[in-house]
């Protein structure tokens, strides 16, 4: 099987009700069988090009396209199974209620023989590191998980391009390495196309060999060799806030502080979320006891699966605790319920603040803007109050030239930031946040640091599940390690 070419000539796509093109001037030609890493910063287009190279932009009525863009000499679009996309949200990929049924499914759309489809399926599993049954439920996955049932899918295909956007993201570094390793053998053996969109060049710099930087202004930063790139304008690439790994953001190590109230307890704490029409519980994780203080950080972390969203989620207030006890303290409840999840809406938003692993799920509005201000209006602030929120959140995180944006067009970068800055609006003492740093480029990730920081040193209570070591070491006061016997490490 010989990879597909890609030529893309003065190339530009405009979002429908956006007046800013979201990536344009992009003349690229890759030929078959090359490995290319995809850099820009947060919001340079790098996903909505993947997208156009896999043909599901749409048409005239989802936007307006600019110059030419091709795969061996067709519009993507008509290029079926030629071109395979794993998304930045893969949870937008799952199909089937099976996992088997899920790998399954494009190959099934693409007429493959039976028997070739189910050799193909179990091969895909091997291959991502996926150790499941073809019948396990594709709705008891973990994040990272569903990320890797996603790439099994497209990898089932044998497509001839492929295509990843953030395809590490959510996984640990275990499984990050593996997944990175199988898709470069894949790519070696079958000789496909392969195009990545990381924004942690050290994770892919020996897998690819060319790196091609987009310029937010439109138009390309460099390309070329991956080592020439990186080596003769790793600065440069730097500065503009390409993670490079020679020049990692400046941040220092967080400060040494003294733990303020107590906030809220565990005792023997057990976390699980109760399947479709079942009424006990899976467990996640259990025999969790810990503290958590104003004026601190605490890191979640672990393997894949090993229940960290549910452990989120529960000291969030949004899952009650499968067994065992998580009491909020009077400094953190003042006058509410003993346990979290018994509260109002209402009551949680000055107390905890939840920033979810897919963005999306808590967008409610069409307007950027509107969705930083649904918390304030909800605590009944003065409308100049809600103005002075919104527009400082609007800078600090980089949002103002999105204000009038729909959250779902932004890019995986633009849309974490929102989800944390709608948290943030509503000031809760306490943030609870899954992946909060998904999708950053160097200079937003370093700016989401040193806001965290200044709200921990200000007294806010910050619980973040993060598999982003820079982050735990930039932050962390404390590790809650899941699926290990160290368990919270101080």
């Amino acid at each position: 099987m010989a990879g597909a070419h890609v030529r893309l000539r003065e190339w530009g796509w405009t979002h429908a009700g956006r007046d800013r093109l979201a990536v344009h001037n992009i003349d690229l030609t890759i030929e078959p069988g090359e490995s290319v890493l995809l850099l820009g910063a947060s919001g340079a287009g790098k996903s909505t090009l993947l997208h156009g190279l896999a043909g599901v932009l749409g048409g005239d009525e989802d936007g307006d396209q600019a110059g030419s863009i091709a795969v061996d000499g067709r519009h993507p679009a008509d290029a079926r199974g030629v071109v395979g996309l794993v998304l930045q949200d893969p949870d937008s990929q799952i199909v089937m209620a099976r996992v088997g049924d899920d790998i399954a499914f494009a190959c099934e759309n693409l007429g493959i023989p039976r028997d070739e489809i189910w050799r193909r399926v179990r091969w895909a599993l091997d291959a991502v590191g996926l150790d499941l049954a073809l019948d396990h439920p594709t709705s008891q996955l973990s994040g990272g998980q569903v990320q890797r049932l996603v790439l099994a899918g497209i990898l089932a295909m044998r497509p001839r391009l492929l295509l990843l956007d953030e395809p590490t993201a959510n996984l640990d570094p275990d499984g990050v390495r593996e997944v990175r390793d199988v898709v470069a053998h894949v790519a070696r053996e079958t000789g496909m196309t392969l195009v990545v969109v990381e924004h942690r060049v050290a994770v892919w710099q020996d897998v690819v060999t060319r790196t091609v930087v987009l310029e937010p202004g439109g138009g390309l930063l460099a390309d070329g060799p991956t080592r020439e790139v990186l080596s003769r304008q790793g600065a440069r690439l730097a500065e503009r806030g390409i993670w490079t790994p020679d020049h990692p953001p400046a941040v220092g190590a967080p400060p040494e502080r003294e733990p303020g109230a107590l906030l809220m307890r565990s005792e023997e704490l057990a976390v699980g979320r109760v399947p479709f029409a079942q009424k006990r519980p899976v467990i996640a994780a259990s025999d969790l006891t810990f503290d958590l203080n104003a004026g601190t950080t605490t890191a979640v972390v672990g393997v894949n699966g090993a229940g960290k969203s549910t452990l989120a989620l529960t000291a969030a207030g949004l899952l009650p605790p499968a067994a065992g006890r998580l009491e909020a303290m009077p400094e953190l409840r003042d006058g509410a319920a003993t346990q979290p999840h018994r509260w109002r809406s209402r009551e949680l938003l000055t107390r905890i603040g939840t920033v979810f692993q897919q963005p999306e799920h808590q967008f409610l509005t069409g307007r950027v803007r509107d969705e930083l201000a649904v918390g304030p209006r909800a605590l009944r602030l003065s409308d100049s109050e809600v103005r002075r929120r919104t527009d400082e959140l609007l800078e600090r995180l980089r949002l103002a030239r999105v204000a009038d944006a729909n959250p779902f067009t932004l890019s995986g970068g633009e849309k974490r930031r929102l989800s944390v800055a709608t948290v943030l609006a509503s000031r809760p003492r306490m943030l609870v946040l899954d992946e909060p740093t998904f999708g950053q480029d160097a200079t937003t990730w370093r700016e989401l640091v040193l806001l965290l920081r200044g709200l921990v040193d200000e007294g806010a209570c910050v619980v973040a599940v993060t598999h982003d070591g820079p982050l735990v070491d930039a932050l962390a006061d404390a590790t809650i390690r899941l699926g290990s016997p160290e368990g919270v490490l101080r």
